[in-house]
């Protein structure tokens, strides 16, 4: 990705990976921005003396560094400049704080009474007109679930992002109540920009001085923080497409934003402090749109740590799943405390369909409508790629040299350079318009980009055609055909290409991710103004970044309705409730039109209306937490770090992963093994209420659920039930079902999963 900063939205646009957006890069395996005088970042857990209160912990931090050896950084002059040590202290989230140190000085360190563990700071990277429509928030006879949930009034949600363009209408505060007497943080924008809408904005980015503005820089924090909270917008569009009134999930929910990513770089001692930041100040719901590489422990995770202490404080944590698919194990931000996102497909698309020389006409997608190219005129058609190079193929960089492309349409393939930028390469060249065609691995997922010439993207099978079609005739030709926009587009919603999969690497017994929605040309609020008009702007970009605050929103939602229910309650609902049948009534797909399996589609696409009435949902506490670290086979000082208190498995026992009280099942099952799961349903539907077992067996495996029916008292009531899962085949690597508890109004669904082991 460019680290570039542009002034303008035309220039802006050209930054290709705010559409295939920020992908997940592994972390580094010891950060540093001192390298050169031998300094790497590092988060120290500790084990703080008795006598050393807790508001008295930095000072104590600092002390354990004053005898390090004075290191002088001498690149910005001669006289150079002496490098702090401790970048932050935490309160909350960890027990301990971060440091530049020497590997020398870390294993001097590793030596003393205090110390527990250290964990290399890892680099993270960052990872709506329809979308409330599409997710029934906006009934189009009026009225509808906005404001049946109280439209999110009264929660804040706090965003760990780039910051936020805080003079955006997105975030006007009209007819907002002020934020609830608990909230203690603070906004340093100032008024009248800090309001009622935006109450918290901060930066924690490592240097930077603590009344530091948060301004947006990337655009990613600002279009995040509208998707979540954003206030109505009328007139919203992107380039005139996609027009409508921009809104975010929960349009009077409080925002708080937290900086701690610059430059498309978030380093995790800044996010750490950004949390502890957040829970001190007193979030409701945390949307965390960025990730890193998935390390083999939760232990050595900061994002993992972290969470759990927010989970554990009564914060609902949702993040983003991470841009590395279509393929396995790919998945990020995959503790079991924590929402893991997934991102489909809407109903839209912005229509720039490819009319070729013999008659056919293929769908295609671009943002930027070319007006001014009349779709009769047929052009030339060429792929300089047929020789087999892929540079070439790519319309990578200088790769169009040797071919003449001048005013002609050029086709070119996905991978290796941005996609906008292979329209930049052809417009250098002479090109008059540009076809993107789609590889194998990305099958059906198109964008709106915003390209800077006429184009058009279609899928892998069009651009097939396209190439037979070339190599059919001495002269093909081809133009472009812009239509605006259209809706109820079929196949949505649908797994997008880039969205990760599962299985989880550090507890695949926890079926991940856990859900998914819109994460593909979401049009949000963006920094900089319309060049033309003035007017505030809006950008159409794509990723997990962009459907994991659609549902930190609806988090919200359930929340103003059920003030109560803890995190596990809240993605319970979420998770029982979810639609697994698109909007023309066939199982949802993946990026090749075929089933999405439950590594890409979790437990289904989100519903907030039903979300809001689930009827049963799986409850889990943060000691059940414990049993399953001491199943993981994790050590007790090591779960002392998660935790933030003493642990004794032998005490608490333990549970395998697929014992957690978890709202969908994940197991291994060998020839003939019969595994029995048990779980806990807590009743928040009506009294006296009546549930069946109905079971959707995965192919291979005999499902009991024992027992079979379930009757409920009261609200609040609890009953315990097993699932005993018996393997019958032999042949088969996985296989997927469904338990659904069925009543007279509720449909409680949990996905099963089944690997099979020899």
């Amino acid at each position: 990705m460019s680290t570039q900063k542009h002034s303008s939205f035309p220039l802006l646009l050209l930054i290709q990976a705010f559409v295939f957006l920020f992908i997940n890069t592994n972390a580094s395996s010891a950060a540093g921005d001192f390298d050169n005088v031998g300094l790497k970042r590092f988060i120290i857990s500790v084990r703080r003396p008795e006598d050393v209160k807790q508001e008295q912990s930095k000072q104590w931090y600092e002390s354990l560094l004053a005898p390090l050896t004075t290191v002088v950084n001498k690149a910005g002059g001669e006289e150079g400049v002496e490098i702090p040590r401790l970048l932050h202290s935490y309160s909350d989230v960890l027990s301990g704080f971060s440091a530049r140190l020497t590997e020398n000085e870390l294993d001097d360190m590793s030596k003393m009474d205090w110390y527990v563990n250290a964990i290399p700071d890892p680099a993270y990277k960052l990872h709506t007109t329809h979308s409330p429509e599409f997710l029934g928030l906006i009934h189009p006879a009026g009225g509808g679930l906005l404001n049946a949930s109280k439209q999110g009034e009264g929660i804040i949600i706090g965003l760990l992002d780039t910051g936020i363009t805080a003079d955006h209408p997105s975030f006007s505060d009209h007819g907002l109540p002020p934020p609830p007497p608990k909230w203690k943080g603070r906004c340093n924008y100032g008024k009248p920009l800090c309001n009622y809408k935006l109450i918290g904005a901060r930066s924690f980015i490592t240097g930077e001085p603590d009344n530091a503005l948060p301004v947006d820089q990337e655009g990613h924090g600002t279009h995040t923080a509208s998707t979540a909270a954003g206030a109505a917008v009328s007139n919203a569009s992107a380039l005139g497409n996609a027009a409508g009134t921009a809104v975010g999930m929960a349009a009077r929910a409080h925002i708080a934003a937290y900086k701690v990513c610059s430059d498309d770089l978030c380093f995790g001692s800044d996010i750490l402090a950004g949390m502890d930041a957040a829970i001190e100040d007193g979030v409701d719901v945390l949307s965390i749109s960025l990730g890193g590489g998935s390390p083999l422990y939760f232990y050595e995770d900061p994002m993992a740590i972290s969470t759990f202490t927010a989970m554990s404080k009564g914060i609902f944590v949702s993040a983003s799943a991470g841009n590395d698919g279509p393929g396995m194990e790919t998945v990020v931000n995959d503790a079991p405390w924590i929402l893991t996102v997934a991102a489909s497909t809407m109903d839209r698309r912005i229509v720039a369909d490819v009319m070729l020389g013999n008659g056919k006409v293929l769908k295609g997608e671009s943002l930027n409508q070319s007006k001014d190219f009349p779709a009769t005129n047929m052009l030339p058609l060429i792929f300089p790629g047929g020789n087999g190079d892929e540079i070439t193929a790519a319309c990578d960089e200088d790769s169009l040299a040797g071919f003449d492309v001048r005013g002609k349409v050029v086709v070119c393939q996905r991978g290796i350079n941005g996609r906008v930028m292979k329209g930049s390469v052809v417009k250098e060249a002479g090109g008059a318009a540009m076809i993107l065609i789609n590889t194998e691995n990305s099958g059906y997922t198109t964008f709106a980009d915003p390209h800077v010439l006429p184009a058009s993207h279609v899928s892998h099978e069009d651009g097939l055609k396209i190439l037979e079609y070339i190599n059919s005739t001495r002269t093909p030709t081809a133009s472009i055909a812009f239509g605006g926009t259209e809706l109820k587009t079929p196949f949505s919603p649908s797994i997008a290409d880039f969205s990760s999969r599962g299985p989880s690497k550090v507890s695949p017994g926890i079926l991940k991710p856990d859900i998914t929605g819109p994460g593909v040309s979401v049009l949000a609020a963006w920094p900089e103004l319309e060049p033309a008009t003035k007017n505030p702007n809006f950008n159409i970009i794509s990723g997990t970044s962009m459907s994991c605050p659609h549902l930190s929103g609806i988090a919200a939602l359930i929340k103003a309705a059920h003030p109560d229910w803890s995190p596990a309650a809240v993605k319970s609902a979420m998770l029982t409730t979810a639609d697994v049948v698109d909007h023309g009534g066939n199982p949802i797909s993946n990026e090749k039109r075929q089933p999405a399996d439950h590594y890409a589609l979790g437990a289904g696409h989100v519903n907030p209306e039903k979300a809001l009435n689930p009827g049963l949902v799986y409850n889990l506490k943060k000691e059940d937490y414990i049993s399953y670290f001491c199943g993981l086979g994790y050590s007790e000082s090591m779960i002392s770090v998660i935790v933030k208190q003493e642990v004794n498995c032998s005490k608490v026992g333990s549970i395998k992963e697929a014992e957690l009280n978890y709202p969908s099942f994940s197991a291994e099952l060998r020839v003939g093994e019969t595994l029995i799961l048990k779980r806990v349903l807590t009743n928040v539907g009506e009294e006296c209420h009546h549930y069946w077992a109905d079971i959707d067996e995965p192919e291979g495996v005999m499902v009991t659920v024992k027992p079979n029916n379930l009757t409920f008292e009261k609200v609040n009531d609890q009953k315990e039930f097993s699932i005993i899962l018996k393997r019958s085949e032999k042949s088969l690597k996985m296989a997927k079902g469904y338990l659904k508890w069925v009543s007279e109004s509720h449909l409680v669904r949990s996905p099963i999963l089944i690997s099979f082991k020899q």
